[in-house]
């Protein structure tokens, strides 16, 4: 279905490369510990690869599955190599009490990797409002933003291929929106829901 190289070796690369496979897709791990990635890609099995640190990704998209204080310096530090790249940015920026975002500015940690990335690079927010076990166990709506349309529907083919719905909320300064909507998903699972089982949808009513 789709080339997909996953930059780092957490729990989400390892959530995301787990589902891909599923969906036919090729995986290709990198990460800081070549031996963390060589390990992971083995535990997903599916014919997933490992890619060395820095190097050009093998994949078309590349998911930036990283802490968000990393997101940038990683992609800066990969530079050139992403070029031609649909990059897909995962993060969210929470302060230390996870009830606002830690950068404090109307920006987002994916217009900060467009700065960051070559020209000739795409970027996508994606994922970040969703928790990993529900990406796990439910198939919840997959809310994502960006400025280029051709990069969008590559996207959007990779996340239904994973079984889950894709819903595109506009340009790439929507971002800044999406990472404030991962605040509003942490509050409702300390307040109002009460619990870390949901995800945010959208309900669409009959005409």
């Amino acid at each position: 279905m789709s080339s997909i190289s996953i930059i780092g070796t957490g729990n989400m690369a390892r959530t995301l490369g787990a589902l891909a496979i599923a969906g036919g897709n090729t995986v290709e791990i990198m990460g800081r510990d070549q031996s963390k990635a060589a390990d992971l890609a083995k535990a997903l099995g599916g014919g997933a690869t490992t890619g060395e640190w820095g190097a050009v990704p093998a994949g078309d998209i590349v998911i930036v599955a990283l802490l968000y204080a990393s997101v940038v310096p990683v992609v800066a530090h990969y530079g050139d190599a992403l070029a031609g790249k649909v990059i897909v940015e995962i993060s969210n920026p929470f302060n230390s009490a996870a009830d606002g975002l830690a950068h404090g500015e109307d920006t987002s940690i994916a217009q900060e990797v467009a700065k960051a990335a070559p020209a000739s690079a795409s970027v996508v927010k994606a994922f970040n409002t969703i928790f990993r076990h529900v990406l796990e166990k439910g198939r919840p709506v997959v809310f994502i933003a960006g400025d280029d349309a051709q990069a969008k529907a590559g996207v959007e083919a990779f996340i239904e291929s994973l079984g889950l719905r894709p819903l595109d909320v506009g340009d790439l300064k929507m971002a800044y929106w999406l990472e404030g909507a991962g605040v509003v998903t942490m509050g409702l699972a300390r307040h109002g829901v009460g619990n870390w089982d949901f995800a945010l949808g959208v309900t669409e009513l009959p005409g």
